[in-house]
Protein backbone atom coordinates (compact mmCIF):
# COMPACT_ATOMS: atom_id res chain seq x y z
CA UNK A 1 0.00 0.00 0.00
CA UNK A 2 1.45 3.33 -1.18
CA UNK A 3 1.66 6.08 1.36
CA UNK A 4 0.34 9.35 -0.41
CA UNK A 5 1.86 12.80 0.98
CA UNK A 6 0.14 16.13 0.26
CA UNK A 7 2.62 19.20 1.41
CA UNK A 8 1.04 22.43 0.54
CA UNK A 9 4.11 24.65 -0.25
CA UNK A 10 1.71 27.62 -0.15
CA UNK A 11 1.06 26.99 3.35
CA UNK A 12 4.54 26.71 4.81
CA UNK A 13 6.92 28.92 6.72
CA UNK A 14 8.97 31.34 4.41
CA UNK A 15 12.01 30.12 6.20
CA UNK A 16 11.27 26.24 5.13
CA UNK A 17 10.62 27.35 1.68
CA UNK A 18 14.34 29.08 1.60
CA UNK A 19 15.64 26.05 3.39
CA UNK A 20 14.05 23.71 0.75
CA UNK A 21 15.23 25.67 -2.36
CA UNK A 22 19.04 26.11 -1.27
CA UNK A 23 19.36 22.81 -0.15
CA UNK A 24 19.05 21.25 -3.12
CA UNK A 25 21.76 23.83 -4.87
CA UNK A 26 23.69 23.46 -1.90
CA UNK A 27 23.89 19.67 -2.37
CA UNK A 28 24.38 19.69 -6.04
CA UNK A 29 27.32 22.59 -5.12
CA UNK A 30 29.02 19.98 -3.05
CA UNK A 31 28.98 17.26 -4.96
CA UNK A 32 29.85 18.69 -7.63
CA UNK A 33 33.22 20.51 -5.74
CA UNK A 34 34.26 16.89 -4.27
CA UNK A 35 33.42 14.85 -7.31
CA UNK A 36 35.15 17.12 -9.84
CA UNK A 37 36.68 20.44 -8.95
CA UNK A 38 39.49 18.89 -5.82
CA UNK A 39 40.27 15.98 -7.92
CA UNK A 40 41.29 18.73 -11.07
CA UNK A 41 42.53 20.98 -8.35
CA UNK A 42 44.95 18.20 -6.77
CA UNK A 43 45.67 17.51 -10.83
CA UNK A 44 46.42 20.99 -11.37
CA UNK A 45 48.55 21.60 -7.97
CA UNK A 46 50.84 18.14 -9.35
CA UNK A 47 51.32 19.66 -12.75
CA UNK A 48 52.06 23.20 -11.99
CA UNK A 49 54.83 21.37 -9.28
CA UNK A 50 55.86 19.59 -12.64
CA UNK A 51 56.12 22.32 -14.43
CA UNK A 52 57.91 24.56 -12.20
CA UNK A 53 60.78 21.30 -11.55
CA UNK A 54 60.89 21.36 -15.53
CA UNK A 55 61.65 24.95 -15.57
CA UNK A 56 64.32 25.44 -12.60
CA UNK A 57 66.01 22.16 -14.93
CA UNK A 58 65.94 24.20 -18.54
CA UNK A 59 67.34 27.42 -16.21
CA UNK A 60 69.92 25.06 -14.70
CA UNK A 61 70.56 23.78 -18.30
CA UNK A 62 70.68 27.27 -20.03
CA UNK A 63 73.01 28.30 -16.99
CA UNK A 64 75.28 25.19 -18.76
CA UNK A 65 74.64 25.84 -21.76
CA UNK A 66 76.20 29.84 -21.37
CA UNK A 67 79.27 28.62 -19.58
CA UNK A 68 80.01 25.59 -22.36
CA UNK A 69 81.97 27.73 -24.12
CA UNK A 70 84.05 29.73 -21.19
CA UNK A 71 83.89 25.86 -20.51
CA UNK A 72 85.93 24.42 -23.87
CA UNK A 73 88.54 26.98 -23.77
CA UNK A 74 89.39 26.63 -20.36
CA UNK A 75 89.76 22.67 -21.42
CA UNK A 76 91.52 23.23 -24.03
CA UNK A 77 93.94 25.55 -21.90
CA UNK A 78 94.31 22.51 -19.35
CA UNK A 79 94.76 20.19 -22.20
CA UNK A 80 97.90 22.29 -23.47
CA UNK A 81 99.28 22.95 -19.98
CA UNK A 82 98.73 18.54 -19.80
CA UNK A 83 100.87 18.24 -22.52
CA UNK A 84 103.52 20.56 -21.30
CA UNK A 85 103.85 19.06 -18.33
CA UNK A 86 103.75 15.44 -20.17
CA UNK A 87 107.38 16.97 -22.44
CA UNK A 88 108.73 17.66 -19.25
CA UNK A 89 108.32 13.82 -17.82
CA UNK A 90 110.18 11.79 -19.83
CA UNK A 91 108.97 8.04 -20.83
CA UNK A 92 110.91 5.85 -18.67
CA UNK A 93 113.07 4.48 -22.19
CA UNK A 94 114.02 8.12 -22.48
CA UNK A 95 114.96 8.68 -18.81
CA UNK A 96 118.61 6.69 -19.42
CA UNK A 97 119.35 9.35 -22.31
CA UNK A 98 118.38 12.05 -19.66
CA UNK A 99 120.62 11.03 -17.33
CA UNK A 100 123.33 10.71 -20.35
CA UNK A 101 122.64 14.30 -20.81
CA UNK A 102 123.14 15.81 -17.37
CA UNK A 103 126.00 13.15 -16.75
CA UNK A 104 126.99 15.22 -19.86
CA UNK A 105 126.85 18.69 -18.66
CA UNK A 106 128.59 17.60 -15.51
CA UNK A 107 131.84 16.81 -17.59
CA UNK A 108 130.95 20.46 -20.12
CA UNK A 109 130.87 22.18 -16.95
CA UNK A 110 134.06 20.82 -15.76
CA UNK A 111 133.11 18.53 -12.96
CA UNK A 112 134.63 15.27 -12.77
CA UNK A 113 132.23 12.55 -11.63
CA UNK A 114 133.95 10.30 -8.94
CA UNK A 115 130.48 8.45 -8.60
CA UNK A 116 127.07 7.74 -10.36
CA UNK A 117 124.80 5.55 -9.14
CA UNK A 118 120.88 4.94 -10.74
CA UNK A 119 118.87 3.70 -7.60
CA UNK A 120 115.85 1.32 -7.95
CA UNK A 121 112.78 3.44 -9.19
CA UNK A 122 110.41 3.85 -6.92
CA UNK A 123 106.66 5.15 -7.32
CA UNK A 124 105.82 8.83 -6.09
CA UNK A 125 103.24 9.22 -3.59
CA UNK A 126 100.95 10.85 -6.23
CA UNK A 127 100.63 7.24 -8.01
CA UNK A 128 100.88 8.79 -11.12
CA UNK A 129 104.86 9.13 -12.12
CA UNK A 130 107.83 6.94 -11.06
CA UNK A 131 110.65 8.47 -9.53
CA UNK A 132 114.18 7.24 -10.60
CA UNK A 133 116.99 8.44 -8.53
CA UNK A 134 120.86 8.51 -8.64
CA UNK A 135 123.40 9.36 -6.25
CA UNK A 136 126.07 11.62 -7.67
CA UNK A 137 129.45 12.68 -6.36
CA UNK A 138 131.15 15.26 -8.26
CA UNK A 139 133.93 17.28 -7.87
CA UNK A 140 135.53 21.11 -9.08
CA UNK A 141 135.19 24.55 -8.62
CA UNK A 142 132.90 26.83 -7.41
CA UNK A 143 132.08 28.31 -10.40
CA UNK A 144 132.15 24.95 -12.35
CA UNK A 145 129.19 24.05 -10.11
CA UNK A 146 127.32 26.93 -10.70
CA UNK A 147 127.65 26.69 -14.09
CA UNK A 148 126.45 23.33 -13.78
CA UNK A 149 123.34 23.84 -11.75
CA UNK A 150 122.58 26.63 -13.89
CA UNK A 151 122.83 24.43 -16.85
CA UNK A 152 120.43 21.69 -15.54
CA UNK A 153 117.68 24.64 -14.87
CA UNK A 154 117.77 24.50 -19.18
CA UNK A 155 116.78 20.82 -19.08
CA UNK A 156 113.12 21.05 -20.66
CA UNK A 157 113.29 18.06 -18.51
CA UNK A 158 112.20 18.07 -14.33
CA UNK A 159 115.40 16.76 -12.38
CA UNK A 160 115.31 17.60 -8.83
CA UNK A 161 118.70 17.55 -6.44
CA UNK A 162 118.58 16.58 -2.58
CA UNK A 163 120.66 15.45 0.32
CA UNK A 164 122.86 18.16 -1.11
CA UNK A 165 126.44 18.32 0.70
CA UNK A 166 129.43 19.93 0.24
CA UNK A 167 133.23 18.87 1.33
CA UNK A 168 136.02 21.53 2.59
CA UNK A 169 137.49 22.96 -0.18
CA UNK A 170 141.04 21.95 -1.17
CA UNK A 171 143.05 24.70 -2.35
CA UNK A 172 144.31 23.57 -6.18
CA UNK A 173 146.02 26.63 -7.85
CA UNK A 174 144.26 29.81 -8.00
CA UNK A 175 140.58 27.58 -7.45
CA UNK A 176 139.39 26.08 -4.62
CA UNK A 177 138.11 22.44 -5.72
CA UNK A 178 134.79 20.91 -3.82
CA UNK A 179 133.30 17.88 -3.48
CA UNK A 180 129.67 17.56 -3.79
CA UNK A 181 127.32 14.65 -3.06
CA UNK A 182 123.52 14.91 -4.03
CA UNK A 183 120.64 12.59 -5.30
CA UNK A 184 119.33 14.11 -8.70
CA UNK A 185 116.03 12.53 -9.34
CA UNK A 186 113.94 12.41 -12.64
CA UNK A 187 110.70 11.29 -13.15
CA UNK A 188 108.59 9.28 -15.90
CA UNK A 189 105.06 8.91 -16.18
CA UNK A 190 103.11 5.86 -15.22
CA UNK A 191 101.41 4.17 -17.98
CA UNK A 192 97.96 5.33 -17.72
CA UNK A 193 97.22 0.94 -17.49
CA UNK A 194 99.40 0.92 -14.59
CA UNK A 195 98.12 4.09 -12.44
CA UNK A 196 96.54 2.48 -9.46
CA UNK A 197 97.85 -0.70 -9.61
CA UNK A 198 101.65 1.07 -8.66
CA UNK A 199 100.13 1.86 -5.20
Amino acid sequence: MALKVNIDFKKLPPYVKVILSVVPALIITIVVIVLLILPKNKEIKKLESDISKQESEIAKSQSKAEKLPQMTAENEKLRKRLNELKDQLPEEKEVSSLLKQVSDMAFKSGLKISLWKPEQKRTHSSGIVYEIPVKVELSGSYHNLGYFFSSLTKLNRIVNLSDIKFSDPKPERENAILKISFTATTFSAVPEGEIGKTK
